[in-house]
């Protein structure tokens, strides 16, 4: 397959920087989504690596070889569009055959690579039917064997799946990552979906106003977000303003002893923790920060509740299914993990032992842990 590596890319369009200094190394036969918000540059950056757009500064190189010179039909790159983009007029076999007839491949090799392809892809048997004959599952299915069947060094998706209903996308991303998996095939996917994302990509590159946040595996970036935006981006999270006061650091309804100076002299701190990082009981139990049951959610096999606190801030917390709570109920919040930003980055991770407060706090192995006692 091929390795891809883009080097401080910028595209500007007018005073407006689409993509600036972005840089970012693709393994051989790695799989990275590029993801964030609309307007962010990930589909202008897919665009720079299949050279439908021209770089303002910067290098984009494939196997080590730069291609900026490289016309978009000489690279080592095709493209999935969100759109299909198939020819109404040509069959499933005159669709994906095009390119190899274009390359003058003899007939017979064609037909064997087009029979190899559709197998591949579950669409044995179709070669004859048009793209109007076929279901949106399909023709994305159509529009995948046609770039696979040129054999490119480096696949192209962009957002291939987002026209199409939930379950038809679980299905095909299911099916496209295990075509990747079997072809070890070097691919970078477009998309806004996070859990897309987590459950495709061997790494995620988050992006924001044209350049890349972070970049690592979906457990890391999940676990860890380096920046409060990739924080606040990636799964659900909850954020509170926090301040140091007298050497405690209150946030919402939580306070906490800050262990040392490091958050000293931050223009801002934010408080993050995930639903599932707090633990609620009832307000009997006195756990931590006394609140209010205000909604109860279900997500699926996740149960959560909306809890209001007597300062105004509200909590999304993960509610274990043996805990029988209703709207209004009284509860106990205490924090199990929590991530503090300073200055929106460099984040400080809190850890709480098991049944514990949450303060004083101790440093523990560089970590922030509450201290036992």
């Amino acid at each position: 397959m091929a390795t891809l590596s883009l080097q401080s890319v910028s595209r500007r369009f007018g005073a407006v920087a689409a993509i600036e200094s972005l840089s970012l190394d693709v393994a051989d036969g790695e799989f990275v989504c590029l993801l964030g918000p609309s307007g962010c540059g990930k589909s202008t950056a897919l665009r720079l690596i299949a050279g439908f757009e021209t770089p303002d500064g910067g290098d984009i190189l494939i196997d080590g070889v730069s291609t900026v010179a490289v016309p978009p039909n000489r690279r080592a790159t095709n493209m999935v569009f969100q759109s299909h983009a198939l020819w109404s007029h040509m069959t499933v076999f005159g669709n994906i055959a095009f390119g190899l007839k274009l390359r003058r491949l003899p007939r017979a090799d064609v037909r064997k690579k087009v029979a190899d392809i559709l197998q591949l892809v579950g669409l044995h048997g179709f070669d004859d039917r048009y793209p109007r004959q076929l279901s949106g599952g399909q023709q994305q299915r159509v529009a995948l064997a046609r770039s696979l069947v040129l054999e490119p060094k480096i696949l192209l998706l962009d957002e291939p799946f987002s026209s199409l209903d939930a379950h038809l996308r679980v299905r095909l991303r299911d099916e496209l990552k295990a075509i990747q998996r079997r072809l070890r095939q070097t691919t970078i996917f477009v998309t806004h979906d996070q859990e897309e994302a987590l459950l495709l990509a061997d790494r995620i590159a988050i992006m924001n106003d044209g350049g890349i946040e972070q970049v690592g595996t979906p457990g890391a970036v999940y676990e860890r977000p380096e920046t409060l935006f990739v924080a606040g981006f990636i799964g659900a999270m909850n954020i509170l303003p926090a301040q140091l006061r007298d050497g405690h650091l209150v946030a919402g309804p939580f306070l906490l002893t800050e262990p040392t100076g490091s958050l000293a002299g931050a223009k801002t701190l934010d408080f993050s923790a995930r639903p599932e990082d707090l633990e609620i009981a009832p307000a009997e139990d006195a756990i931590g920060a006394p609140g209010t049951v205000e909604q109860l959610l279900e997500v699926g096999s996740i149960r959560l509740a909306l809890v209001v606190f007597a300062d105004g801030s509200r909590i999304k917390v993960q509610v274990p299914r043996r805990l029988p709570l209703r709207v209004g109920d009284g509860v106990s919040v205490r924090v199990g993990r929590a991530l503090i930003y300073r200055d929106s980055a460099q984040p400080v991770e809190i850890v709480a032992p098991e049944a514990a407060p949450l303060v004083p706090l101790r440093l523990v192995a560089g970590r922030r842990q509450v201290a036992e006692g």
